[in-house]
């Protein structure tokens, strides 16, 4: 269970990804990257953002790329929390794919 604590600063970390990913995809073409959750660690220290990639035939390899630049992601989040948080997490990245499941499923029912 998740304490207030960590629930705010996981909706603050989500804003500023979505609004880093958005800012980023505008030069990329027909790719949309959504930052659907974010959970943190109690002791604050690891942030597990998962990511919903548009087109999703693409996500392996932009997620790829993603982890590879992590730490740059990293310091541009510090950069805008760096007023509420001591601390800035380490960031890991996961593809949500429950939309894909639900697209299945409901396939699948039909």
């Amino acid at each position: 269970m998740e304490t207030t604590r960590q629930n705010k600063i996981a909706r603050l970390i989500q804003k500023e990804l979505s609004d880093i990913f958005l800012r980023e995809t505008k030069s990329m073409n027909g790719v949309l990257i959504s930052v659907s959750a974010v959970r943190i660690s109690p002791d604050m220290s690891i942030v597990r953002a998962y990511l919903s990639i548009f087109p999703s035939n693409k996500g392996n390899e932009i997620l790829e790329n993603i982890n590879k630049n992590s730490k740059a992601i990293r310091f541009e989040l510090g950069n805008r929390v760096r007023h509420q948080l001591r601390i800035i997490p380490e960031l890991r990245f996961f593809i949500d794919d429950s939309l894909d499941y639900l697209e299945k499923i409901d396939e699948l029912l039909k």
